[in-house]
This record gives structure tokens, C-alpha cells and sequence, in this order.
């Protein structure tokens, strides 16, 4: 029994080593994921979505505006499963590609590699972590497009 629940630790450790819980509330996918990548809401802390969720009228250069009732529910689901640990430390944007954890993985990714139009902005977390949607973001998934795996 022991060595079934130490197993039980170590895979949750390593999974936690290389991903968030996905995003998978339905409202929130049908409301945000549409328009854009649907990021997990471990990524940014609690404080973060308030930000987002308060200044939807203004959502980096779009009315993403939505009913009181969904914008409640949608700002519910975020701040019940907002991220507080080493991702969220010290982070107070609202852009998760200007948080401290994001910059320094991402600090050794060439220009030109994210410039190219198969990727165009770090934004676009698809384009490379190919597991990105499930929460993964290990480097072992990484294929950057043009250039292949991640080594």
C-alpha cells in the first residue's frame, strides 16, 4: 500500500513540475477560448482576473463585453482556480506573457522563432507547447514551428 500512494505523490508532483489544471468550465470556453487560447486560470493570481475581468470593455484592443450573470460566473470559475504558487508570485499583470515565471521560461526563445507567422506573439501558446490546451507545458511537447523540437 505504501509504495501505491508514494507512486500516487510522485506522478502528481511531476505533473505539477510541467502543467496547470486545464481549463475546462463551459461558459468560460464558449465566452473566452472562442477568441482566443484559453488560459488556464492557475496562470494568473487572483488579483490578475479581478483586472481582467473588471476592464472587459477594453480587452487588449477589443470589446469583449458580456452580460453580468456570465461575466460573474466566468470571474467565479477564474478566482476559485487562480493560481497561487511559483507562476503567480509577485505577478500583478494582467498579461501572462509579462509575468516573472513566463519571462524567464521563455527568456531563451530566439526573436525570430516568435516573430515567424506561424507563432506571432508569445501569446499564442498553441503554436508550440502542443499540449498546452491539456495544461502541459512541458518541455518534452515543445515543437516550435520551422525549427522542431525544443532542445
Amino acid at each position: 500500500m505504501k509504495k501505491v500512494v508514494l507512486a500516487s505523490v510522485l506522478i502528481a508532483s511531476f505533473a505539477w513540475c510541467s502543467g496547470v489544471p486545464a481549463a475546462t468550465d463551459p461558459l468560460y470556453q464558449k465566452e473566452c477560448a472562442s477568441c482566443h487560447f484559453g488560459y488556464q486560470p492557475a496562470l494568473l493570481n487572483k488579483a490578475s482576473w479581478e483586472k481582467v475581468m473588471g476592464s472587459l470593455s477594453e480587452h487588449f484592443g477589443t470589446d469583449a463585453s458580456l452580460g453580468k450573470e456570465d461575466s460573474q460566473a466566468i470571474l467565479s470559475y477564474l478566482v476559485r482556480n487562480a493560481g497561487n504558487g511559483k507562476i503567480t508570485t509577485g505577478n500583478d499583470t494582467t498579461r501572462i506573457t509579462l509575468s516573472a515565471y513566463f519571462k524567464r521560461k521563455h527568456r531563451e526563445v530566439p526573436l525570430k522563432q516568435i516573430l515567424q507567422k506561424e507563432v506571432g506573439s508569445l501569446s499564442n501558446c498553441m503554436a508550440c507547447h502542443t499540449t498546452a490546451d491539456k495544461g502541459s507545458y512541458s518541455e518534452r511537447y515543445i515543437v516550435i514551428p520551422n525549427y522542431g523540437r525544443w532542445e
